[in-house]
């Protein structure tokens, strides 16, 4: 998939039932951390570039990233039949807490509290991971409530998000054998 604005060009490319291998460049090198993370905990394979006006700022970038995603991953599960469609998680790290909740629906939605302190992580502009997330849950056609409980590192939070994201990515995206042919939904529709 590509996506050209005049803010970013982006490429990428995903196979859900992968192996975790990535391939990842955004030029900002927290922000490909994060996607390296989730790739491998969900176990899919990711490779993704992304050239945006980082001289401007990171927004275009880190948003565009999130659209992209959820682009592959509504273009990858095509009809959506078999698949288990909600998931979560509840990931430990080191002092921090956090829970991803998500449904693939169809119906886009984002509830997002990350408790982060902080302006920068990295060199990630913190306050974009939420844009990350709306833009996903827009083009995925997903619900995705991410909340960190409790935490001490703003690095382990914005970490333990991303890995919950993962995993409850994995499980809702998964196939269910009994179910492989019907839609998951009592309205025939998603």
């Amino acid at each position: 998939m590509k996506r050209d604005t005049r803010e970013t060009r982006i490429s990428g490319t995903l196979k859900i039932e992968g192996r975790g291998r990535y391939e990842v460049s955004t030029g900002i090198r927290f922000f490909d951390h994060m996607l390296e993370l989730f790739t491998k905990h969900g176990g899919f394979d990711l490779s993704l570039h992304a050239d945006g006006d980082l001289d401007v700022d990171q927004h275009h970038t880190v948003e565009d990233v999130g659209i992209v995603l959820g682009q592959l991953f509504a273009k990858a599960l095509g009809d959506r039949k078999g698949i288990n469609r909600a998931g979560y998680f509840v990931l430990p790290m080191d002092e921090t807490l956090a829970v991803v909740a998500l449904d693939l629906g169809g119906r886009p939605a984002l509830v997002y509290k990350d408790l982060v302190k902080v302006r920068l992580v990295g060199d990630l502009q913190t306050e974009l991971v939420e844009d990350f997330f709306g833009g996903f849950a827009n083009h995925a056609g997903a619900n995705v409530h991410a909340k960190v409980l409790y935490g001490r590192s703003n690095h382990h939070k914005i970490e333990a998000i991303f890995k919950c994201f993962a995993r409850a990515m994995k499980y809702a995206c998964s196939k269910d054998a009994r179910l492989k042919d019907q839609l998951p939904s009592t309205k025939g529709l998603l």
